[in-house]
């Protein structure tokens, strides 16, 4: 073996190992940590496959599964997850690998297929994970008879509006992340008679219990009038879904 190669050969291995060290590295400083409340309400979730399962007290009337935002501790949407159970709705957060939903997008299929007693499903999400709910509709549209948004919207390359499905779509008016003429502009993207509801006074971090988040404008409401508005948007949508 020659020397060129045997130095090209060395750099490649570096790369290998030292790329992935520092993606997993990044993410490590980057993320946001759930806050202590939001973690007191994950612990009691029933843990499924690394899921967070929250059941409501009777039979539910939809199922939904959610994609946390990127780089977002998955036990900071607890308190909102634990809302719709109360409200009737089988509600699942699915961690994602290294909190990035673009690493698990499919992930949704093993819960619908673990829970068969549920006959209708919805799969929602917050900020990237909301984009990566909207990329699982895009592949598997019979699976699924509803999409919930949370400061999100589908890639400008995913058209969903020839899909037999419904979609609600939601966001603050103090999202500093995100102009409102993104949210306006992919509802030609999403199925017909998408609603579009602006929550006034919240901002993007708080649809989740963390932040703040970096470039997010500040919220004029509290976490809890702004989750409890999007709770009762959910719910109102899940049951109008046929």
């Amino acid at each position: 073996m020659s020397r060129r190669l045997k130095v090209v050969l060395v750099v490649v291995v570096a790369l290998l190992v030292l790329v992935p060290a520092g993606i997993f590295g990044w993410t490590r400083v980057a993320r946001y940590a759930a806050f202590p409340e939001a973690l007191a309400v994950a612990e009691r979730a029933e843990r499924v496959r690394g899921w967070y399962v929250f059941a409501p007290a009777t039979e539910p009337v939809a199922g939904f599964v959610f994609y946390p935002g990127g780089l977002v501790d998955a036990a900071a949407y607890a308190p909102l997850m634990q809302r719709l159970a109360d409200g009737g709705v089988l509600s699942i957060i699915v961690p994602m690998p290294l909190e990035l939903a673009v690493f698990g997008i499919g992930r949704a299929a093993g819960v619908i297929e673990a829970y068969p007693q549920v006959e209708t499903w919805v799969i929602g999400g917050h900020s990237l994970g909301g984009a990566m709910a909207a990329e699982f509709v895009k592949g598997n549209a019979d699976a699924v008879d509803g999409l919930v948004l949370l400061a999100s919207y589908p890639a400008a390359s995913t058209d969903l509006s020839a899909l037999p499905i419904r979609a609600v779509s939601t966001y603050g008016t103090e999202n500093g992340l995100t102009p409102p003429e993104g949210f306006e502009a992919s509802l030609a993207r999403l199925p017909p008679g998408t609603e579009l509801i602006v929550i006034d006074g919240g901002n993007h971090a708080g649809f989740g219990h963390y932040g703040p988040q970096a470039g997010d404008g500040v919220a004029t409401i509290d976490r809890e009038e702004q989750q409890r508005q999007t709770a009762e948007t959910v719910l109102r949508f899940v049951r109008a879904l046929p």
